[in-house]
């Protein structure tokens, strides 16, 4: 019977005509109710025209059973910052299908399909964020960030923080704002570069209840900012973005300004250090799960733009990569590095040889885990020379990546 059901079924782009399908076949998988979203504010139509960028700007395909939207997946075109180089990312989401098609293999056919696109479009690097880690995984993504929240109790605020700046709250559409965020992201590992797209999305929730806060310096120059909630006597901090340690202190500082009106704060940290060792007080909660993962798409392309922290050796790398999904992938890639060269690949094998899955090299690439670690949980098969060289050549950094999309 299955495989009768699939027969009749085919696959396209999803247009505009679409949309109430595109938003129906979400709202039935995420359980989103009409009551939910009115608490927060939406019409019915403006729900509905929400979500029409992205059948726009982003890549969506879907299966049909004639007319009638069976499964879906959109890829949004973005931009991320990987060790100092901007690369062309295919973020994955609105990822769905209908009970009565379970089973069938459509969403592989989605993955594989939109990968592909990715691959033609010079998209070498996926991001999504998870509803199903073994489904990624079993198609070659692999966690590469963390999420970490803290509550901080009023009372373990710092106090007397003094700053030459000041800080002056704006408009979510702040100029300022938008070109904070995005010198953020072209110095920050990992970072998200938000175009209007990633914006649209930011906002599409909260844009009415929250404030926004930007620390300018002496020189009246936007050194970080703060997007904020206070409710129920809490202070949520939605976002905290600087540029360098005066701008920290700043904004925590107009934080601690907020004492007598709230009992705690709480917020989201993505940067893989605990917050609470910044703080005199530091006995708070803080929680810690996995967030963003990641797949190379083709690491040919991702090869030729990513910046290896240390090329001054003379030494060559065989990555024999295990790629299911993706051919182009699924063979030996060997690195050459000379002193005062750029690496380039090479035809000939070298005795130094490293065999892992897609997923493990994009997590090992982009500094998640080590190549040590790798080897001692039994991910990588290297030796131990392989893994010096390895330890020498990738930069000991985690990416920083906040965005929910």
């Amino acid at each position: 019977m299955n495989k009768a059901i699939k027969r009749d079924l085919h696959l396209k782009r999803l247009e505009a005509k679409d949309l109430t399908q595109f938003n129906d076949i979400l709202r039935y998988a995420f359980q989103v109710t009409d009551e939910q979203l009115l608490k927060v504010g939406w019409k019915h139509d403006e729900i509905k025209r929400s979500k029409f960028p992205i059948l726009e700007k982003a890549e969506v395909i879907g299966w049909f059973e004639d007319e009638r939207l069976a499964a879906q997946i959109a890829v949004y075109p973005l931009q991320v910052n990987i060790s100092g180089s901007i690369y062309e990312m295919g973020y994955i989401t609105g990822v769905a299908t209908y009970p009565e098609y379970m089973g069938l293999g459509l969403m592989s056919g989605l993955m594989k399909k939109s990968l592909e696109t990715m691959y033609e479009r010079n998209q070498c690097i996926s991001f999504l964020y998870p509803y199903s880690h073994p489904l990624y995984r079993h198609k070659g993504w692999e966690v590469v960030s963390d999420k970490m929240t803290y509550q901080i109790r009023d009372h373990q605020l710092p106090r007397d923080i003094d700053v030459p700046g000041r800080v002056k709250r704006v408009r979510e559409n702040s100029p300022d704002l938008i070109a904070l965020h995005d010198t953020f992201a072209r110095q920050t590992h990992g970072c998200l570069v938000r175009n209007e797209l990633v914006w649209e999305e930011y906002w599409r929730w909260d844009v009415e209840d929250v404030t926004v806060a930007i620390y300018y310096g002496e020189d009246d120059r936007p050194l970080g900012y703060l997007v904020y909630l206070i409710e129920n006597d809490v202070f949520h901090v939605k976002e905290m973005v600087y540029l360098n340690q005066e701008a920290r202190k700043g904004l925590w500082g107009y934080i601690a300004a907020h004492e007598s009106m709230i009992n705690e704060v709480v917020g989201s940290n993505y940067n893989n250090h605990t917050i609470s060792f910044l703080f005199g007080d530091s006995d708070m909660k803080e929680t810690i799960r996995p967030y963003i993962m990641a797949r190379i798409v083709d690491f040919e392309g991702f090869f030729r733009q990513y910046h290896f922290s240390n090329t001054d050796i003379n030494e060559a790398v065989t990555f024999e990569v295990i790629d299911t999904v993706l051919e182009w992938n699924n063979r030996s890639f060997t690195v050459k590095f000379s002193p005062g060269q750029a690496p380039v690949l090479v035809d000939k094998p070298s005795d130094n040889r490293v065999k892992l899955e897609i997923g493990i090299l994009t997590c090992m690439l982009l500094g998640y885990k080590r190549p040590t670690y790798l080897q001692q949980i039994e991910r990588i098969e290297a030796s131990k020379k392989t893994v010096a060289i390895l330890e020498s050549v990738i930069a000991n950094e985690k990416i920083y990546f906040s965005d929910y999309i």
